[in-house]
C-alpha cells in the first residue's frame, strides 16, 4: 500500500522534479487540426465548473487503486481513495496537500507547480507561456493532448486524453523525469454538481490546538 502511495505522489509532483539525465520529449510541430483540438481541450475545460467521477489509478509497477475525485474550478480538486489505501490528495486553492495516514504529516507543494495545477487553474491554456503541447494524437473517438513545462520539458510529461464525442477528459497520463508512468482514469463522470466546500479543506488529524490559559 505504501508503494501505491509513492506512485501516486510521484505522478502528482513529477512535472515539478527535475533530472539532468532525462531527454527533453520531442515536439512534434503542430498543425491546423492539432491547434483546433486544443483549442477544443482549452474551452472544455475552461467550462468545467464541478466535476465528480470516480477513478482509477494504475502505477507503474501495475498496482491499482480506485477512488473519488471531486473538481471545483478554479483551484480545487480532491481524491479520495478507497479503504485500505491511506491516501488523501487535496487541492485547496493554494497549495496540493498529500497526507498518507501511515506516514505522518502531510506534503504541502504550490498548486503551481504541479500536474494538477494545468487543470485547475483559472484559465486553462494548454500551449501557453508556461506549458507547452508536446504533440496531439488522434485515434478513434479519442483526442490525445501532451504537455510539458515549456522552461522544463525534461522534467516530465502529462497526457490528457479526452473522448472525442462527446469531447470530455476521461484520462490523464503522468510520465515523470524517469519515464514511469502513472494513469488515472475516470468514469461515472457527472459535472455540474453543487459540491460541498468542506471536500477541498484539509485539516490535519494529528494537529492539535494549544491550550489556552484562561488564568483559571
Amino acid at each position: 500500500m505504501r508503494r501505491i502511495a509513492f506512485w501516486a505522489l510521484s505522478a502528482l509532483l513529477s512535472l515539478a522534479a527535475v533530472t539532468a539525465e532525462a531527454a527533453q520529449p520531442a515536439r512534434t510541430p503542430l498543425t491546423a487540426q492539432d491547434k483546433a483540438d486544443i483549442a477544443r481541450a482549452e474551452e472544455y475545460l475552461n467550462g468545467v465548473t464541478t466535476l465528480k467521477a470516480r477513478f482509477l489509478q494504475v502505477s507503474p509497477n501495475g498496482a491499482s487503486v480506485e477512488g473519488d475525485a471531486y473538481l471545483s474550478r478554479p483551484g480545487k480538486l480532491r481524491l479520495q481513495y478507497d479503504p485500505p489505501s491511506p491516501l488523501l490528495v487535496v487541492a485547496d486553492g493554494s497549495f496540493l496537500i498529500v497526507h498518507d495516514s501511515q506516514l505522518g504529516e502531510p506534503s504541502y507543494i504550490p498548486l503551481g507547480s504541479t500536474p494538477a495545477g494545468i487543470l485547475v487553474r483559472p484559465g486553462v491554456k494548454l500551449d501557453g507561456a508556461d506549458v507547452a503541447v508536446t504533440r496531439v494524437v488522434r485515434l478513434p473517438g479519442v483526442v490525445r493532448i501532451s504537455v510539458v513545462e515549456a522552461e522544463d520539458p525534461a522534467a516530465g510529461e502529462i497526457t490528457l486524453v479526452f473522448s472525442d464525442k462527446p469531447f470530455a477528459l476521461r484520462q490523464w497520463q503522468v510520465k515523470d523525469a524517469q519515464h514511469q508512468v502513472t494513469t488515472v482514469s475516470l468514469y461515472q463522470s457527472q459535472s455540474g454538481l453543487s459540491l460541498d466546500s468542506k471536500l477541498f479543506e484539509f485539516k490535519n488529524p494529528k494537529f492539535t490546538a494549544p491550550t489556552l490559559n484562561t488564568g483559571n
